[in-house]
């Protein structure tokens, strides 16, 4: 397997973490996986219903699915869902929780996706964009792989002052186990330079909205005792300072 994604990032942004998560994808609240995780439920069922609403019968490229909390919550769906990632480790466990025994999981490189053109009527990309070098190349790719018409969905990180002292500095500040180098704010992406990264590759942003921690008492109790638990929850936000989840369509 030709490893370029591994070859431009290594130096810049702690990947290697998600390697040794193992069962702590789905368990554990002594580290910053369980905010992707109580993330991952909010995006996971609008990620699903848009796809009832425009596309029912979508067969799924899920791009760094990691440990699978979309591509198994799709696959429980009934969709047809094929989940890629480097880390052998992250694909593993989201097999071990594919409680439907649908879901079809590839080790592959998000730069050079392993996929005809034009194989899939829909794509996802949650929280893995800021995680490359080249966030433009894995774009292309997707674009390549995506049918004409086809939905592309994705989360990632906005680039500012806000988005440092909250994304970064915070669960470092106030989340257990959070390692050095988990996010860079240089690889953070704006919304307009996503755009103009994706409209020459026939994509088209759709929707885009905003994601935060809800303020509750569970979000209280994280600052005092720098653990997610499972009442942890996100909320849907006008405001994209940071972070932001999208749809994009492509041209047909």
């Amino acid at each position: 397997m030709n490893q370029i994604q591994s070859d431009l990032d290594r130096q810049k942004i702690n990947n290697d973490y998600y390697h040794g998560l193992g069962q702590k994808w789905y368990g554990a609240q002594d580290d910053p996986i369980a905010l992707l995780r109580a993330e991952s439920k909010v995006r996971n069922q609008w990620v699903y219903e848009t796809l009832m609403a425009t596309t029912p019968t979508a067969n799924v490229l899920d791009v760094g699915c990691g440990g699978g909390f979309l591509s198994n919550f799709l696959a429980a769906k009934g969709l047809t869902v094929t989940g890629l990632d480097l880390s052998k480790e992250s694909l593993d466990v989201a097999h071990l929780y594919d409680h439907s025994q649908c879901a079809k999981y590839v080790y592959g490189d998000a730069y050079l996706l392993p996929f005809e053109d034009h194989s899939f009527q829909a794509v996802t990309c949650m929280d893995f964009l800021e995680h490359v070098s080249k966030p433009e190349l894995v774009l292309k790719e997707i674009s390549r792989v995506l049918k004409p018409g086809g939905s592309f969905f994705f989360h990632t990180f906005n680039r500012n002052w806000l988005a440092w002292l909250l994304v970064i500095k915070g669960v470092e500040w106030f989340v257990k186990n959070t390692p050095k180098d988990l996010h860079i704010l240089e690889m953070f992406i704006k919304p307009s330079e996503l755009k103009t990264m994706m409209e020459p590759l026939g994509l088209h942003i759709k929707d885009l909205r905003g994601l935060r921690p809800q303020l509750n008492s569970s979000f209280f109790r994280m600052l005092v005792k720098k653990e997610v638990d499972e009442n942890f929850k996100f909320t849907w936000t006008r405001s994209t300072l940071m972070s932001y989840t999208g749809w994009a369509q492509k041209d047909c």
